[in-house]
């Protein structure tokens, strides 16, 4: 009697798990307030809650800035203003002291977030003591350059990044339609890794009544929400261009915009009635998502978008144009509503048909909620951990439908 052969998939078998030295260096990091450093910081955490020994590398942010992230040997560089943005630091150390710092201990692998001066010492500092390198691509510099008036360094912002990124083992990026247009632009060894979110800070519960009374709304008024940076890049011109239609249609309409940023002294002249919260950290920022009732996000510079998810777990149906985060996670009339990029009028429409439909908005909320909830940051670092890996051994990192991670290289497409 014979039996038929039982197939197995290599994915399938339990494996051991790694543990691994990992240096992690980014220029921003908590409590500076961007979607980046919260998304870093996740990483980290989640690293440490798997038992990576992780050293955080990482410019300092004031004077009295000592380091205050227990449990976790950070190493703080001097810092400099970023121009336009001066509460944030980029770093600034030479490649010797990184050397130095590294030949001492070594680091299994040198994980860099961003790709500023301290990144660009971190890499070459790797390189010379022979370390696996892991970037994320995170920011659309090259895409910025156009809301500053300095379109001509978009060209030569797109050549440092491809020599940047082409230098590591790997580069992660959030979804496979970034991975598609990097590749498309000469970026090699590109791996997709999905974003995470908090769903427990980020929560339906944390509505707030009182707060929503401090903002002057009443029962029933709807409040359109927006969360990030107060800079031309988000293409916030494009909702004080909206907002009268709103308040015609809709008078009891409140605009809330959280964030501070460039923009805002001119946002405040052309948006005098909307209320600015400012800069909201915590506890206090998952209420304001709460307490809303629809997520306005017009912004086209995205490379995922974090507080899309954010909003989505606070139960906060998301206004967007279909692409990144929006495009991966909002399913238009069930947890939101999209627009073709880049299409104004398109934007306008949509978002005004929403706010025209108050029930099915307030039904929405629901949904918004689930279709974050699958997004577990212990999952997520599980493929960054495979990423290192990969990098340690000097091996590719397979393409696997379906799974949190996607390894691309240039001949995938």
């Amino acid at each position: 009697m014979t039996t038929a052969p039982i197939e197995l998939e290599v994915d399938e078998l339990p494996t051991r798990q790694r543990h691994f030295r990992v240096a992690v260096v980014t220029e921003t990091y908590p409590p500076e307030v961007n979607g980046v450093a919260r998304s870093i910081a996740c990483v980290v955490q989640g690293l440490q809650a798997r038992d990576h020994a992780v050293q955080l590398l990482r410019p300092r942010q004031a004077e009295v800035d000592r380091g205050a992230v227990p449990s976790i040997n950070e190493v703080l560089m001097r810092g400099l203003p970023v121009p336009r943005y001066p509460h944030l630091r980029m770093g600034v150390v030479s490649k010797r002291t990184l050397v130095s710092l590294w030949a001492s201990r070594r680091p299994d692998v040198v994980h860099i977030a961003t790709e500023g001066p301290m990144g660009w010492s971190a890499l070459q500092a790797a390189r010379h003591l022979k370390l696996p390198v892991v970037s994320e691509f995170r920011t659309n510099f090259h895409a910025y350059a156009q809301h500053y008036g300095i379109g001509w360094l978009r060209r030569p912002l797109l050549a440092y990044l491809r020599k940047f990124h082409n230098r590591c083992h790997n580069t992660m990026v959030p979804n496979a339609a970034l991975a598609g247009e990097l590749m498309a632009q000469g970026f090699r060894h590109v791996s997709v890794i999905a974003r995470g979110v908090d769903t427990q800070l980020f929560h339906p519960l944390r509505r707030s009544q009182t707060l929503r009374a401090q903002w002057g709304v009443a029962p029933g008024d709807p409040v359109l929400l927006h969360v990030g940076r107060l800079a031309a890049e988000k293409n916030l011109q494009l909702l004080a261009d909206v907002w009268p239609a709103v308040r015609e249609r809709h008078p009891r309409a409140r605009l809330v915009l959280v964030g501070d940023g460039p923009a805002r002294a001119e946002l405040q002249q052309q948006l005098p009635d909307a209320i600015f919260a400012g800069m909201r950290h915590g506890e206090a920022l998952a209420a304001c998502y709460a307490s809303g009732d629809l997520f306005v996000f017009p912004s086209v510079t995205e490379t995922y978008g974090n507080v899309t998810p954010e909003a989505l777990a606070s139960g906060l149906p998301v206004m967007a144009y279909g692409y990144a985060a929006a495009g991966l996670l909002v399913r238009d009339g069930i947890n939101g509503g999209l627009a073709p990029f880049n299409e104004a009028a398109a934007f306008r429409q949509r978002l005004l048909a929403l706010l025209d439909t108050p029930q099915g908005l307030s039904g929405m909320r629901e949904a918004a909620r689930a279709s974050a909830e699958s997004l577990d940051w212990d999952g997520i670092v599980q493929g960054i951990e495979q990423v290192y890996a990969a990098a340690i051994d000097g091996t590719s990192v397979a393409l696997r439908a379906g799974s949190q991670l996607s390894g691309m290289t240039a001949g995938a497409l």
